[in-house]
């Protein structure tokens, strides 16, 4: 980067919040999916007003800006692709502004850790629900710009269901405020809706107003056990449909189960065609025995061989705890692990895992399973030897077969993770030309230099 540009963000943010060393580039050139491309420079903003000058310059100077929470991203929508600079909000915009009990509103700055927040409200009595797995170090920034879920989405649902409002920053340095401290607002266009999930293509937020419920005062967990995955899915739409909304429907497939026990020696069932995992929660405990009751029966009824309550919080952990640690332990299939993470309605979910094994067959590879099925989430990976070109290349030709069996019932390429870089080239299985052109048309009018986080979303 040109010295001159250097001097005067120098000047802008101070000498401390500004670097363009070997060090620091490197630092902040990767995200979950190690894959690496260095920035030009990283900037620590103080506040919105230097987010505000910051992007006004880059704009009139035709300099890349990509904000970045806490890199956890799997899909590389976090990543400096093209250079430019890195606008971190680790440093100084990570303040959570305020708790409001009477509104049950939470106001907070971007690079507020999302863990931190549900704590903080958890103290007061509040609760905000949205748990991806990396909630102790993602941001708030980072999900909503992702619109991440979490296990809890079955029941909660996900980060934009908790928006209320934001503050951002458009690339011409005006700044704008989207949505409303209300219940409802139907007042012009949704601005906000259409930031989540944008992935810092369009604006750079800068505050997020997010809704808070009230915490439940008990959670119970359960675990069935199934012979086979398609008795698991059948189970899992059935038990949606039942009268009962679990807290989290989770699963294992017999892959997953296999990998953990071999990691781990949990004494898992290892011959299972698969395991579901279930909380639910609620303020009586009557309530809780009564949602349980009905999870067992319709599981009961769809094939499940044994089911199991917890008894205390330590039984919960354990049973969680395979579910907490599969993404790690399938690297006994290989060192090279494409996750993916595909949704698709509930009630198609046992043709969709048919669908992903038969593609395993046909390529002789492991595809292992698991993930949030109460919300038809499927964590899908294809898993290879990494230093083998030829097994690379089947993992990708696979991968391209998962998202079209997905597409073709009903689904999307991605429930939580994003587009980014890593599934940008699949887009246009996913939407039409006059889709693809609607995206650009919208990125065009935020974006009119494209200076924000360019080659992402297969925008470009």
């Amino acid at each position: 980067m040109d010295q001159r540009h250097i001097k005067f963000f120098k000047k802008l943010v101070g000498a401390e919040n500004i670097y363009d060393d070997k060090a620091h580039l490197i630092a902040y050139s990767y995200d979950a999916t190690r894959a690496h491309f260095e920035p030009d420079a990283v900037l620590f903003p103080r506040d919105e007003a230097d987010v505000s000058a910051i992007m006004a310059y880059c704009d009139e100077h035709r300099i890349i800006i990509v904000p970045r929470g806490a890199g956890s991203g799997f899909t590389g929508g976090a990543l400096p692709s093209s250079g430019g600079i890195v606008l971190a909000f680790e440093r100084h915009m990570n303040k959570i502004l305020e708790i409001d009990m009477e509104n049950m509103v939470a106001v907070v700055q971007p690079g507020v850790i999302n863990m931190d927040l549900q704590r903080a409200v958890e103290e007061v009595g509040l609760f905000y629900p949205p748990d991806p797995a990396s909630q102790e170090y993602s941001t708030i920034g980072g999900n909503v710009n992702e619109n991440a879920g979490g296990m809890r989405a079955a029941k909660y649902g996900i980060t934009k269901d908790y928006v209320m409002a934001m503050r951002a920053v458009l690339p011409n340095g005006d700044i704008i405020k989207a949505g409303k401290r209300t219940i409802k607002d139907v007042a012009g266009y949704n601005i906000s809706g259409i930031l989540i999930a944008s992935e810092g293509t369009l604006a750079i937020t800068t505050e997020v107003t997010l809704r808070l419920l009230g915490k439940p005062k008990m959670t119970k967990t359960a675990m069935g056990i199934f012979d086979t995955v398609d008795k698991a899915m059948e189970a899992v739409y059935k038990t949606m449909a039942s009268g009962v909304t679990p807290v989290a429907m989770e699963f294992l497939d017999n892959l997953t189960i296999r990998a953990v026990e071999q990691v781990y020696s949990k004494g898992l069932p290892v011959d299972a065609g698969a395991i579901l995992v279930t909380d639910v929660d609620g303020n009586l405990e009557s309530d809780l025995d009564f949602q349980l009751a009905q999870i067992e029966k319709v599981f009961r009824e769809n094939g499940c061989t044994e089911f199991k309550i917890a008894a205390d919080e330590k039984e919960a952990a354990d049973i969680w705890f395979a579910r907490r640690n599969a993404s790690q332990s399938l690297s006994v299939y290989g060192s090279k692990k494409i996750n993916e993470d595909v949704t698709v309605p509930r009630a198609v979910l046992p043709q969709l895992l048919k669908e992903f094994y038969a593609i395993a067959d046909k390529y002789k590879i492991n595809i292992p399973c698991f993930g949030h099925t109460g919300d038809g989430n499927v964590h899908t990976n294809v898993m290879v030897d990494g230093s083998d070109p030829e097994q690379v290349k089947i993992a990708y030709k696979a991968i391209e077969e998962v998202f079209q069996a997905t597409i073709d019932l009903g689904g999307t390429l991605s429930g939580e993770h994003g587009i980014g870089l890593a599934k940008a080239p699949y887009m246009g299985m996913a939407f039409t030309d006059e889709e693809m052109n609607l995206f650009k048309t919208i990125k065009k009018a935020f974006d009119p230099n494209n200076i924000l986080n360019p080659a992402k979303m297969g925008l470009d």
